[in-house]
């Protein structure tokens, strides 16, 4: 197991308020188990890291991809700051390891859950953004974000809801629902499966560890389905 100093030693930054460093990978369900403690869960922290990714991801397309239209650099981002990819950024720097959770959150396999290491990627951002500024928050991006943008990482993880509206839009009649039919397995591994019906016809089924995966899933497959994807 990891500690915060070996984690601020890997990425080379040392907080000025370690407390916030603590707070963002603290799960509400700890602090509901230490009410003594003046210790703050996470949740602030990852609202405000949430809109400094965006904005630190905005910024760098906006620079790098000078011909590319409004749209398609929106679709861009959201493929980059999604569960999905969040959670990869949190997984190739192990903050898993150093998420403080309640006990019934680590016996029902919390610590791996997607959307709690999403939410910690954020806080992380957000902690990092109050206690070094947006400049050092770049850095970081610079070193474990920005480069998997130019690997191509991102190009093919477009968001297939959108284009199945843009595409059904062509005929204004039609109407699209989504409907998470089936929830699979045990609460710390968790599979959903999703349809998505185009007047009332099911066009496509997908399979997914979150909600919203599965039902980009869904959407993916009714593109194929249709021939636009």
């Amino acid at each position: 197991m990891e500690d915060f100093s070996t984690l601020q030693r890997k990425l080379g930054i040392t907080f000025n308020r370690i407390e916030l460093l603590r707070q963002a990978f603290t799960h509400s369900s700890y602090v509901n188990e230490h009410r003594k403690t003046d210790q703050e869960d996470n949740e602030r922290l990852e609202f405000l890291g949430d809109a400094v990714l965006e904005l630190g991801v905005s910024q760098y397309l906006y620079r790098e991809f000078p011909d590319m239209a409004e749209g398609e650099l929106t679709k861009f981002r959201a493929s980059i700051v999604c569960e999905i990819s969040l959670v990869r950024f949190a997984n190739e720097l192990h903050f898993s390891d150093l998420i403080l959770l309640g006990k019934g959150e680590e016996m029902t396999g919390g610590r791996n859950r997607p959307a709690l290491l999403a939410d910690v990627f954020e806080a992380f951002i957000g902690a990092l953004y109050l206690d070094q500024g947006f400049e050092v928050v770049v850095r970081f991006l610079q070193e474990h974000v920005y480069p998997k943008i130019n690997q191509g990482a991102f190009s093919h993880a477009m968001d297939y809801k959108s284009q199945l509206q843009e595409f059904i839009q062509r005929d204004k009649n039609n109407r699209i629902d989504y409907e998470i039919v089936e929830e699979q397995g045990p609460a710390h591994n968790r599979q959903f499966v999703a349809h998505v019906r185009i007047q009332d016809e099911t066009s496509g089924i997908g399979y997914g560890r979150t909600k919203k995966e599965a039902e980009q899933k869904a959407a993916e497959e009714a593109l194929i389905r249709k021939g636009a994807k």
